[in-house]
């Protein structure tokens, strides 16, 4: 009768129990903007699910889910920018489901960069 109340805790720790495991994205990129000033932005991002630390995670999940991961195939959201030329060059490493992911590129501008990317590099 003593063995009853401990078994609910030895299956716990034995693996037993049914906690499930965490689900791992199956896609996760970083990207990254370095400014003509010098200023560096990074942020993370995984797909599927969603999450990191960029601030538009959902918006850049479904554009980058609409372009199987290819960003060069993005079509550029229609934006007014300035025609100020401030360039960035951006980087995206990573995976997109299993696949490898490598993009590097220069917008003319941060907004450029947004837009073009359709809110994938507005970090």
């Amino acid at each position: 009768m003593v063995f009853s109340t401990f078994a609910p805790i030895a299956a716990c720790v034995l693996g037993l129990g049914s906690v499930a495991a965490p689900q791992l994205p199956e896609s996760s990129v970083q990207l990254t903007m370095h400014e003509t000033t010098g200023h560096v932005t990074t942020a993370s991002l995984t797909c599927d699910p969603t999450g990191g630390t960029h601030r538009h995670r959902d918006a850049a999940c479904v554009t980058l889910t609409q372009v199987n991961g290819d960003l060069s195939q993005v079509t550029p959201r229609r934006q007014r920018c300035t025609m100020i030329y401030a360039p960035v060059d951006v980087s995206a490493v990573g995976t997109w489901h299993g696949k490898p992911l490598t993009f590097r590129t220069t917008y003319p501008n941060k907004c450029a960069a947004d837009s073009q990317s359709d809110s994938v590099f507005a970090l």
